[in-house]
């Protein structure tokens, strides 16, 4: 018995390792791709970029590979009538099964970590590059397409002389502190430092001011405009997708102690209104708190989702390994193909379904683990028929 276990155990991870390889590999080569075109990023920036994405690319490759190894040597096992064998010879069918299960159980593990490096850390990291080679990305976009453009700002200019862009036209996107700027002038440079802030410095140079200070000012010869590149205030550092599990108790504390202040601020205007005429325009700013909810919501099913995501493994495999033996197929491809079809279109659905109505607040946090639920319901009758026949 010890025999088939190993020599069962070796197959799989033989399979498993070289799929996992080229599909990884694959999956990075892609997301580099797509961002290297959609950021313009020069080969040191692709290079740094790399590693960031390989959590992210092994939480996707990861299920598909393990259920193409496990259909592929469960298969080839059931066509050649050794699993027969094994029971005419009176040996239990788990002892040739567990292996696979015990496989995709700890993958799934690595996989709920994953999850978690991945968006929080490879995430992180792939904008703490981009923000780093800020100056190399507009530099570049700017020879290319005389043009460039963030969520920060946008340039034009007439043409770059090395470092010196030639008539730029520069808008500087409103934050929290100051209004949109419109800025214009004979020449500018580009300079980022330590601190993630970028310096524009500028040549005779007129400057407009938009929204409620509107204004203008012309600067005759050299000023700098900086701009800081880490926003930590914006919603992307927010999103519960992008908080580490560690620190999402943290975060929904913070956000539930905000709406309990403004239900306090509530009450006391209310109780305050009724012992003094007061107009309206004298209230504080209401928060906005139908979006507090959605975000409490959010990290509420945030760590659900991670962890079902997360073991999509096992339950893929559990489905797998009887599907794979009931088909008897010795082609790898199509024995593959055929269980994951239901996992495409039973597990994604269900699991895309009740995460956003998780989010809603329709449905709680847990109800993210339906389709594990399904496939563990189908592999269980699959599991009976191949243990009976």
């Amino acid at each position: 018995m010890r025999i088939i276990t190993r020599y069962i155990l070796w197959e799989i991870l033989k399979i498993f390792f070289m799929a996992l390889g080229a599909l990884t590999l694959l999956i990075v080569l892609v997301g580099v791709v797509q961002q290297a075109l959609r950021e313009g990023l020069g080969p040191g920036p692709i290079a740094r970029i790399i590693p960031y994405m390989i959590p992210d690319a092994l939480r996707f490759s990861i299920p598909g590979t393990i259920l193409f190894a496990s259909c592929s040597v469960y298969g080839r096992l059931a066509s050649g009538n050794e699993l027969a064998a094994l029971k005419a010879a009176g040996v239990s069918p788990l002892a040739a099964i567990w292996p696979a299960y015990a496989i995709a159980l700890f993958l799934s593990i690595a996989c709920v970590w994953l999850n978690d490096v991945g968006m929080s850390w490879g995430n992180q990291g792939v904008r703490r590059v981009l923000v780093q080679s800020f100056e190399e990305i507009a530099y570049g976009m700017l020879r290319t397409h005389k043009s460039f453009s963030s969520d920060k700002l946008s340039i034009l200019v007439r043409e770059v002389d090395g470092r010196r862009l030639m008539r730029p036209q520069i808008v500087s996107a409103a934050t929290p502190t100051s209004p949109q700027l419109l800025i214009s002038a004979a020449e500018a440079e580009l300079h980022s430092d330590e601190n993630d802030r970028l310096i524009i410095t500028l040549i005779d140079s007129r400057i407009e001011s938009d929204g409620a200070s509107q204004g203008a000012f012309e600067h005759p010869g050299r000023l700098d405009h900086i701009i800081s590149l880490d926003d930590e205030t914006s919603p992307e550092y927010r999103s519960p997708s992008k908080i580490a599990t560690s620190r999402i108790p943290e975060v929904l504390e913070e956000e539930r102690q905000i709406i309990k202040s403004q239900e306090d601020a509530d009450l006391a205007w209310s109780s305050f209104s009724q012992l003094v005429f007061l107009d309206t325009d004298q209230r504080a700013p209401r928060l906005n708190t139908p979006y507090i909810n959605s975000q409490i919501n959010r990290l509420r099913t945030e760590p659900w989702r991670r962890w079902a995501n997360g073991f999509s493994c096992l339950f893929f495999v559990l489905v797998g390994v009887p599907l794979a033996i009931k088909q008897r197929n010795p082609d790898f491809v199509t024995s593959f193909f055929m269980t994951f079809l239901p996992v495409l279109l039973v597990f994604y659905p269900l699991l895309a379904f009740a995460v956003d109505r998780a989010k809603d607040g329709a449905l709680p946090p847990q109800a993210v683990w339906f389709g594990n639920v399904v496939l563990l319901a189908v592999s269980l009758y699959y599991l009976r028929t191949v243990w009976r026949y």
